[in-house]
């Protein structure tokens, strides 16, 4: 078997920026590891610490309310050596997780399901970076080599839900449920996706296959309950009970820690008073969720974009995202290369999420270690970054949607549209 030779040269140069930074600083991984734009209460990796002491002591990692992460994580990472002795395999293991990520990445690319689905042709389709261009730019984005090293566990949820993607635009439907599941039971949010997967993969299906929508649907809905369901087994098995569905998911449905992070969620939930706290977390959960309908029917011809609006989506609006969610984002926007001339306020959009980049770190520092701010000070700088990605979003879905119209009426290719 023929080896491709850019893409070994590559993952190499992405391993061993990743290994020189891992070794070469010893106190990065460490200093990352505490940042709150990495970890969450549900990602972090010093927490998966405190909840693998426990574990391996015979103790409920779920008793001190500390740890919020899968069971089968503490598995994995008992198989390894511990990270304070032999931390080598740690870093091995997250820096062989963003390199499959990266595979599944180019996977998607290659089929060219951006520029041309089942149902619709962009006329631009042959405007596009190669996989090799996109893989690099998610392998070096400096969001993603930052959480490498800051070692949350997004960065599986990341590789599961790249992989599902991955393998359903081959039409691999069963494989495709079956990553998602994985994600969804590490972080809940991803089945989410469920609906745009699932059409994704119906129009990738193999042309053998006649079976309906309907019922297509209903078998994959199934693969995904009954998958979810062992994995929830195989944790009870590992834990001897189902305390952890509310230590997991319950505390990602009901937000009790409200550690801050880059999102939107904490800083309300701290001024709430808490006889209305149950009516905005249905409504927070409510706006979260209603993106998915409406741009699954909008959008039904291409639904690989609309995965990755809501990949963007998420990452704002999600209970506890992190910079973790906004890497996997910025990993399937560059598909959509060829809409990139349509869109109008790239300037404003990315100088946005630069102010908010290098000013959110110091606006946290004023507020937590120099005592010369408070919470407005993180919370601010929070707010224009999702004000950032979300004009981002909303430039990235009327480039798309332009693209469609000018194929509609070709008459009107290059003319200014106005809103009345």
């Amino acid at each position: 078997m023929s080896i491709d030779r850019r893409k070994a040269a590559l993952f190499g140069a992405a391993a061993a920026v990743r290994l020189l930074l891992f070794t070469g600083f010893p106190g990065l991984p460490d200093l990352l590891t505490a940042r709150v734009e990495i970890s969450t209460p549900v990602t972090s990796f010093k927490r998966l610490q405190e909840g693998l002491f426990l574990y391996n002591h015979n103790v409920s990692p779920y008793d001190g309310g500390v740890y919020h992460q899968a069971p089968l994580l503490l598995t994995l990472f008992t198989l390894l050596p511990d990270s304070a002795t032999y931390p080598i395999f740690t870093y091995t293991l997250y820096i062989l997780v963003d390199l499959l990520s990266a595979h599944a990445l180019m996977k998607i690319a290659e089929s060219g399901e951006a520029g041309s689905s089942k149902l619709f042709t962009s006329p631009r389709k042959d405007k596009k970076w190669s996989s090799f261009s996109i893989a690099a730019a998610f392998l070096f984005n400096p969001f993603t080599i930052a959480t490498c090293i800051g070692r949350p566990t997004s960065v599986f949820t990341t590789c599961a839900i790249l992989y599902a993607i991955s393998k359903a635009v081959v039409g691999a439907s069963f494989t495709s449920m079956l990553a998602l599941s994985f994600a969804a039971y590490l972080s809940m949010y991803p089945l989410l996706l469920f609906p745009p997967l699932i059409l994704l993969c119906y129009d990738r299906r193999p042309a053998k296959r006649t079976e309906s929508l309907i019922s297509f649907i209903l078998g994959n809905a199934a693969a995904v309950g009954g998958s979810i369901l062992s994995l929830l087994h195989m944790s009870f098995l590992i834990t001897g009970s189902w305390e952890f569905l509310s230590s997991t998911y319950g505390v990602q449905l009901l937000l009790p820690d409200l550690t801050p992070n880059v999102g939107l969620w904490w800083y309300f939930f701290i001024e709430m008073f808490d006889s209305f706290r149950n009516f905005f977390l249905g409504v927070f959960w409510l706006h979260l969720s209603s993106y998915v309908g409406g741009l699954t029917i909008r959008l039904r011809r291409q639904p690989l974009f609309v995965l990755t609006m809501l990949l963007g989506i998420f990452a704002i609006f999600k209970p506890y995202p992190s910079i973790s969610d906004t890497s996997l984002f910025l990993a399937m926007l560059p598909l959509y290369q060829h809409v990139f001339p349509l869109m109008r306020y790239t300037f404003v959009e990315s100088s946005i999420v630069l102010y908010a980049t290098l000013l959110g770190p110091a606006f946290y520092y004023l507020w937590i270690y120099a005592g010369s701010g408070n919470a407005n000070f993180f919370y601010a700088i929070t707010l224009v970054w999702s004000l950032g990605w979300s004009l981002l979003l909303a430039d990235a879905l009327f480039a798309v949607l332009r693209d469609e119209w000018e194929v509609e009426r070709p008459e009107m290719k290059g003319k200014e549209i106005r809103q009345v």
